[in-house]
């Protein structure tokens, strides 16, 4: 009896051994590298930008509309632009009191142009990076296969006029950014190429050919 007990547990033993070869006997394929990867190259081709779209300098706002006057005079403060007030005629008898701002040398410097736009761009504070990845969606190593990634993210090349006070009370979401580590989730594609990031994680732009993936 127990000589049959060992022959049955060794037959179990190498059945385990080749179900491991197949599907690792049950266990789940841990990705977390891969999705780290896909999400930090996607990150390295979209830098954080302080406007939602993309600007154009020389800009002129109404002298009276602090809401637009404020942040353009924040990046005043760090160099990044110069400013002049003129009057702009509205009426034959009437006129009104506006601010101009353009690029200064150091701004230009800063800046990164938009290469679909000409003359547009913006400026951005650096990248995002993955500090942790919290959870995945199950999904398979097929190819096509998708995974929703819930992860953290935090900053570690930001400039200094982007840490400026100034600069923070002007764009919440540069505070936000660089307060520390930040949550947010991607949508992974499991494909020829390995895990590619398929829908944003800020959900404006479009994945392109351009965005993160990772050979496995």
């Amino acid at each position: 009896m127990k000589v049959h007990v060992l022959h049955t547990l060794r037959i179990a033993a190498l059945g385990c051994g080749a179900f491991v070869l197949a599907t690792g006997c049950n266990k789940k394929a841990d990705n977390t590298l891969n999705y780290t990867s896909a999400i930090n190259s996607y990150y390295s081709a979209h830098p954080a930008c302080l406007f939602a779209e993309p600007k154009q300098f020389p800009a002129q706002v109404t002298t009276s509309d602090t809401s637009k006057t404020e942040p353009m005079d924040a990046l005043v403060d760090q160099g990044l632009l110069v400013r002049t007030t003129a009057e702009k005629k509205v009426l034959i008898i009437a006129s009104k009191q506006v601010t101009n701002y353009d690029l200064s040398s150091q701004g230009r410097s800063a800046w990164t142009p938009d290469t679909t736009q000409p003359g547009f761009g913006n400026f951005c504070y650096g990248h995002r990076k993955v500090s942790s990845i919290d959870s995945a969606t199950p999904t398979t190593s097929d190819p096509g296969a998708t995974t929703q990634v819930s992860y953290h993210y935090s900053f570690s090349d930001a400039p200094s006029w982007a840490t400026a006070p100034e600069t923070k009370n002007a764009f919440p979401n540069v505070a936000t950014d660089l307060s520390g580590p930040q949550a947010a989730s991607a949508t992974l594609t499991n494909t020829s190429n390995g895990w590619q990031v398929t829908s944003t994680p800020d959900g404006k732009t479009p994945a392109t050919s351009a965005d993160g993936k990772i050979v496995q």
